[in-house]
């Protein structure tokens, strides 16, 4: 599991560019938050040997599952959530985790800490409302 500004990062597939070449199918990790993106510690080794043989060979397009054999389930089974939910249920988990680390934070007397928890939950709690008036503009609720 790993975490990034107080939110755990959320297990995907992505692209990503490699100078001029784009590879496709990647496992990476996602912060909710500040949108960061790590190629999941797993595949970093078979990541960077596939992405200089790409660009070695001027491929300008590649796809990671093609060319090394992951399970990806497993690559994900330590993330607490991945993209396959649904948007408000992780946002709802994120927030869920901040607020019992800002708790944490507090106990400790931690104030630094605390106000930065605080930022992070003020964007999840946005981001939870986009989510909701989007799905209300779709017609879900």
């Amino acid at each position: 599991m790993s975490f990034c500004c107080g939110a755990s990062m959320i297990g995907t597939n992505g692209t990503l560019k490699h100078f001029r070449t784009h590879i496709h199918n990647v496992p990476i990790l996602f912060c909710p938050v500040c949108h960061r993106v790590e190629i999941h510690h797993g595949i970093e080794n078979e990541y960077e040997i596939l992405a200089e043989y790409a660009h070695g060979d001027g491929a300008s397009e590649v796809d990671f599952l093609e060319y090394v054999e992951q399970d990806g389930t497993v690559l994900f089974e330590n993330c607490v959530n991945n993209e396959n939910e649904d948007p408000i249920d992780v946002v709802t988990n994120q927030i869920d985790m901040a607020l019992d680390l800002l708790s944490f934070a507090s106990q400790i007397g931690d104030e630094a800490w605390s106000q930065e928890l605080k930022k992070r939950l003020n964007v999840l709690v946005q981001r939870k409302m986009k989510l909701r008036q989007r799905r209300t503009s779709e017609g879900y609720c």
